[in-house]
């Protein structure tokens, strides 16, 4: 059986203890858990305020993020963007498209998010920009693809972060998937990749932060 990374009684702690979501960031949860499927695909409270302080710590002019899902995490990271800083988000889901673009025009980042549909894997080579932040968050079994696609687009003293890598536990279960199996895979090779210094968080369902400290 899948592990709860958190106890559910200190995660309600750590939520009690932690900045409150706007009034947007509250509707797009409420919506989210109400109208769409898979809801837990949601950053949520804890892990959003952690998006945006890191954004904010880092002010980027660029960030990418890989997965936009309802929109939550991309408008917690474009809190730190720099005054003209962009970012760009792309899904595969068009059937969310109107919805999020409606968040997004109702926030204040709409003139500064490029919401992009389509393949991650077909998009990125044809992207122009250097990134100070990137965030993965789609497709298990391709994050060491998209790593691979990215890091030499990554400034140097550049963040990334990859979301879900200790998928509710099954990293440590004798039982192992598909997806479970591409995680292990990827956070072993960034464990052995000299051109970034990494930490693991068990912070929701586990996020790797990546600073690129080398070419």
């Amino acid at each position: 059986m899948p592990l709860d990374i958190t106890h559910p009684l200190v995660q309600h702690y750590a939520e009690r203890y932690t900045s409150t979501e706007s009034a947007l960031l509250q509707k797009v949860n409420r919506d989210t858990h109400a109208k769409v499927l898979m809801p837990r695909m949601l950053s949520g409270q804890l892990q959003g305020r952690f998006l945006a302080m890191v954004s904010r710590m880092i002010k980027p002019q660029t960030i990418l993020e890989l997965g936009t899902y309802t929109g939550y995490s991309a408008l917690c990271l474009a809190e730190g963007l720099v005054k003209g800083g962009k970012l760009i988000t792309i899904d595969a889901n068009e059937e969310l498209e109107d919805t999020v673009r409606g968040y997004f025009n109702e926030s204040g980042y709409g003139t500064s998010i490029d919401y992009r549909i389509g393949k991650a894997a077909d998009i990125i080579p044809n992207l122009k920009e250097s990134f100070d932040l990137v965030f993965i968050d789609a497709d298990k079994e391709n994050n060491g693809k998209y790593f691979d696609l990215l890091i030499n687009r990554v400034t140097l003293g550049g963040f990334l972060l990859v979301d879900n890598v200790l998928w509710s536990g099954k990293v440590v279960e004798d039982k192992i998937d598909k997806d479970t199996r591409a995680i292990l895979s990827f956070n072993e090779m960034i464990q052995h990749d000299q051109r970034v210094e990494n930490v693991l968080l068990p912070l929701r369902d586990g996020l790797m932060l990546m600073q690129k400290v080398k070419e």
